[in-house]
């Protein structure tokens, strides 16, 4: 009996998960445990993993399509199951059975209706990606289309020169000769999709599939789809910034004390912490003594929250990951450190679960050790307030004594969402915030919330 393998639960906020490859084919035997395809969820991959034996009877998704979760991926069974009952509604269906069966392909025209005359001059509805020689449409003549599918051309995608528009075999004709001659293997690959260059590498300037290239493309240049984690975060950037008024405001702190600091600590045999680990842990108390930035906005609604979820922005060999430090003020500053360090190597191990990747209540970003001085940092909505870090700088400042000497100081950089904080209470937040790092660094301030 058929069975369907199912896009599991990678955590509790995890609605949906990107196919982003199979690792098997229809007709395939795979057994328990083999390795179906590769998933991603928002910031982290996972192997889809076979939960039954048996023979790849369908899959169900394409490469790259988000698949809601627990909705059936792929069935799996004995070899001629049907497998309808277990087609998930999202448009897949079996290929089309070609209706001619000679050795050339060749498709005969249908009795054409007045119904069917009148569809004609109507676009279509759905325009096919593939060529199939045996697919048959009223707006493309027989001949044409058996002339397109010998030179891996999509018919219907031209404008025909026919009656009402029908494409016919000059149209075909008019396209050929604008472009190289086709390799029997660039021929397959135009059949996907991909475009000839001008000219191709092959001989009297034939194209073969490897010049083949994506509709579009520029010479010389690689294009390539949009997928995956990049595609992702490049709709959560827009979404922030068309949903969210977003205002920088920018300060400098004096890297004196902490640097002074984190020496006596090594001194007196304490753990090692880092720059930004004092950051991290004087945001978190700085949050606690102006609460409004540590909040959502949702529109209607403001959502303040009473502990700090601190989001860290990690560089990962996968792209932006932002894992969350859950109740982080409670945490100490070296278990703050601990934690921070343990998600960053998870995030770069690929080993990060789901759930550790949201929840965040406001968020910390570090591009100052790839010597980034000042930049604007996009808000993690619906977060209203993300603090961003540069690389240290030499400036001047005057001492007690009046005189001018040199110091190290480390710029940062505060976006706020203007619809739910003003910039006074935002400059207040980095008043703080720079009084902590200067005066008080890694330790921790009592605030009266009442």
């Amino acid at each position: 009996m058929a069975t369907p393998v199912i896009m599991p639960r990678q955590g509790q906020s995890v609605e949906s998960c990107i196919l982003t490859e199979w690792k098997v084919k229809p007709g395939d035997s795979v057994s328990e445990g083999d390795v179906l395809a590769v998933i991603e969820t928002d910031k982290a991959s996972f192997d889809l993993e076979s939960t039954a034996s048996g023979t790849v009877l369908e899959l169900f998704w394409e490469a790259d399509d988000d698949v809601p979760v627990l909705a059936n991926v792929l069935a799996i069974g004995e070899e001629g199951e049907n497998v309808d009952e277990f087609r998930p509604d999202n448009g897949a269906s079996p290929p089309p059975e070609p209706t001619s069966s000679s050795g050339d392909q060749a498709v005969s025209e249908p009795p054409v209706t007045e119904a069917q005359t009148a569809a004609d001059s109507s676009p279509p509805q759905v325009v096919a990606n593939e060529i199939t020689a045996g697919g048959v449409s009223a707006g493309v003549s027989p001949r044409a289309r058996k002339l397109a599918f010998r030179h891996g051309l999509d018919p219907e995608t031209l404008e025909g020169s026919g009656p009402n528009g029908r494409v016919i075999e000059r149209d075909i004709e008019a396209v050929i000769s604008g472009r190289p001659r086709l390799s029997a293997s660039a021929v397959n690959q135009a059949r996907k999709g991909m475009e000839p260059p001008v000219r191709g590498k092959g001989l009297a300037g034939m194209a073969l599939a490897s010049d083949m290239r994506e509709p579009g493309a520029i010479e010389g240049a690689k294009v390539e789809s949009v997928k995956g984690i990049r595609k992702l975060v490049a709709e959560r950037m827009i979404q922030s910034l068309q949903t969210s008024a977003q205002l920088t405001l920018n300060a400098h702190f004096e890297l004196s004390a902490a640097q002074a600091y984190r020496k006596e600590r090594v001194d007196g045999g304490k753990s090692k912490v880092s720059i930004n680990d004092l950051i991290a842990y004087a945001q978190i108390q700085a949050l606690s003594a102006h609460p409004e930035l540590n909040a959502h906005f949702l529109g209607d609604r403001f959502a303040v929250f009473e502990k700090v979820h601190l989001g860290i922005a990690v560089d990962s060999p996968r792209g932006l990951m932002v894992p969350v430090v859950k109740d982080a003020s409670d945490l100490s500053l070296e278990a703050l450190s601990a934690e921070i360090k343990k998600l960053a190597i998870a995030c770069r191990e690929g080993t990060i679960q789901p759930d550790d990747l949201s929840g965040g209540s406001c968020t910390l970003t570090n591009l100052g050790m790839l010597g980034v001085s000042t930049f604007t940092p996009v808000l993690n909505v619906p977060e209203v307030a993300i603090l961003g870090v540069g690389g240290i700088e030499l400036k001047p400042k005057r001492t007690e004594a009046g005189d001018i000497e040199y110091a190290e100081f480390l710029p940062l950089s505060l976006t706020i969402d203007h619809q739910a904080v003003d910039g006074a209470p935002a400059a207040r937040f980095l008043q703080t915030l720079v009084s902590l790092l200067e005066e008080n660094p890694g330790q921790t301030i009592s605030t009266n919330k009442e």
